[in-house]
C-alpha cells in the first residue's frame, strides 16, 4: 500500500500542533521524514500520531 506523504504544515495541522511542534519531534528523534519534496521533508501521517503519542506518553510519566 502506497501511503501519502503530507507536509509539515499539514501534519501539524491534523495534529493540532503547530509546525516548530513537528521539527522539535524531528530533532528529538520521536519523528522521521519518509521523504522529501525538494528542499521539504515530507511525513506519514500515522508517523506523526505516533510521535504526539510518544511525546504526551512521555510527558504523563513525569
Amino acid at each position: 500500500m502506497n501511503t501519502p506523504l503530507i507536509t509539515a504544515e499539514l501534519a501539524a495541522a491534523e495534529a493540532g500542533v503547530s509546525p516548530a511542534t513537528i521539527r522539535k519531534w524531528v530533532q528529538r528523534g520521536h519523528l522521521r521524514p519518509a521523504g522529501t519534496q525538494g528542499r521539504r521533508q515530507l511525513y506519514r501521517l500515522e508517523d506523526v500520531f505516533a510521535a504526539e503519542r510518544a511525546t504526551y506518553r512521555a510527558r504523563a510519566g513525569r
